[in-house]
């Protein structure tokens, strides 16, 4: 691993701990070069490429950086600590990896991001949602903001990342 300092590619390992749940290893480093220290993340390669359904039927790889860049976007300039918004989007990877063995429709990665960001902060799952259920009219943004605020979130959404009916 090259030292993002200096460039150097030689490291030597001061720490390592699991992470997400065993699933990767956090490792500490310091430079030999430069004596800077500095963060790596290993995590395994999963066997199948899981490819992703989109609106129009194309297939992409599928990306949890992308799942992590939607989430960030709907909650922009929201007091929602990074850590949980890294956890939604570890959750969302894990359950489609689990649940879809080859493909996986775009839609059902939406309603798990969505259902995730409803037990987090109610405005930034109202910014997915606008997106992730493209309203056609004012309308039917109001039926949605009604229906959220009759059934408020439950503590921990049993079925967030349960398997969909297929």
């Amino acid at each position: 691993m090259n030292c993002p300092f200096c460039n150097t590619p030689d490291a030597r390992v001061i720490d390592s701990r699991p992470i997400e749940n065993g699933s990767g290893i956090r490792r500490r480093r310091e430079c030999l070069a430069c004596k800077k220290r500095f963060t790596s993340y290993e995590r395994a390669e999963r066997q199948t490429r899981l490819k992703v359904i989109k609106k129009d039927g194309s297939r992409v790889p599928f990306d949890p950086a992308s799942v992590l860049r939607g989430i960030q976007a709907a909650c922009g300039k929201r007091p929602v600590p990074e850590v949980v918004k890294q956890r939604i989007a570890d959750q969302v990877d894990e359950s489609v990896h689990r649940d879809f063995e080859q493909e996986v429709p775009s839609r059902e990665i939406g309603r798990r991001v969505a259902l995730g960001l409803r037990d987090v902060d109610q405005v930034a799952y109202v910014r997915f949602a606008s997106v992730y259920h493209d309203f056609q009219s004012v309308s039917e943004f109001q039926e949605e903001l009604t229906h959220l605020v009759d059934k408020p979130p439950a503590p921990g959404h049993p079925s967030l990342f349960e398997q969909p009916d297929r």
